[in-house]
């Protein structure tokens, strides 16, 4: 398991939970709210050198409050 402790996540956009970077399956990383579940988009990499950057990059689109907001009943 990656620890993205140095990456700065701003509280969430739509409820002010806190944000937390997700892997999925070995491809791409997202942020997550860990209480609302807003998150960003996918954001994909190829090796393991790239995973960090690919998640600052998310990290990046957290904290410009671009996520995709859960709707009713998700």
């Amino acid at each position: 398991m990656d620890h993205f402790d140095d990456i700065y996540l701003e509280d969430c956009p739509c409820c002010g939970g806190v944000g937390c970077v997700e892997e999925e399956g070995g491809w791409c990383v997202y942020v997550q709210c860990m209480d609302c579940g807003a998150h960003t988009s996918e954001v994909s990499f190829d090796a393991d050198g790239d995973k960090h950057a690919a998640a600052r990059r998310a990290a990046d689109n957290w904290n410009a409050r671009k996520v995709i907001a859960p709707g009713p009943g998700e």
